[in-house]
């Protein structure tokens, strides 16, 4: 029993220490509002993942006409402005980009975005796309402080401007972007959005279905207790 008691605690203890490392330096994570029913919101950060985000990551678990569908748009419209990669709306959302290649430009292929915002959360997605610094010793001349020595470029930079560490560790702007700081959050914030509308395109579904199904439960209970109590009379 003690053996098993000391390796139950060294597991635990084995398995903070991985979170603790996977967070990086920066273990406080920015809390973002995520609102899939806000359709505007969602079809801003689609904007934004087309242009900036697709050229390298895929998501390859979504198709054009789906999204088209849930964010109140027309396949028109998403042809028109939202598709580069392919010409047919009931497609993926695929990149050009050869995974070989990447890793040879990168260090490392980037990951498919499908299913990110359920692997990582929201609040770690919003706190990534704020937090990166110029780092000279980088490759790409860019770090992280929610993802250590990341290989991406801070793709979104013309939008918010350099920023660098302090002597304490806290972030200050060196360079002004095309938008303000309060406007480069919420561009972040509708980002994050879409990648957790992409990552569960039906929650709002299953969630409204949902309470039919509870409603449905309890009106069973209700008959299945008085079936139990007929059932059983004559035995009380």
């Amino acid at each position: 029993m003690r053996n098993l008691i000391f390796a139950s605690l060294v597991s635990v203890f084995s398995f903070t220490a991985t979170l603790a490392i996977a967070a990086g330096p920066s273990s406080k994570l920015d809390t973002v509002d995520i609102d899939l029913t806000d359709k505007a919101s969602l079809q801003r950060g689609a904007h934004t993942f087309m242009n900036y985000c697709l050229s390298c990551h895929s998501a390859s678990l979504m198709r054009y006409n789906r999204m088209a569908k849930d964010l109140g748009l027309t396949e028109a419209q998403v042809l028109q402005n939202l598709m580069f990669t392919t010409d047919k709306v009931g497609d993926t959302m695929q990149i050009a980009m050869r995974a070989e290649d990447a890793k040879r430009w990168f260090g490392v292929a980037p990951p498919d975005l499908s299913v990110i915002a359920r692997a990582r959360g929201t609040d770690w997605l919003y706190t990534y796309l704020r937090t990166f610094y110029l780092d000279d010793s980088r490759p790409m001349g860019t770090n992280n402080l929610a993802f250590q020595d990341v290989g991406m470029p801070h793709i979104l930079w013309e939008q918010q401007g350099y920023t660098s560490l302090n002597d304490s560790g806290q972030l200050h702007l060196t360079s002004e972007g095309q938008l303000t700081p309060r406007q480069y959050d919420a561009m972040s914030r509708d980002l994050v959005n879409f990648l957790a509308y992409i990552s569960e395109p039906s929650k709002l579904q299953r969630l409204a279905l949902g309470k039919w199904v509870l409603l449905y439960l309890a009106f069973f209970f209700v008959i299945a207790y008085a079936l139990k109590k007929a059932y059983w009379k004559d035995v009380h």
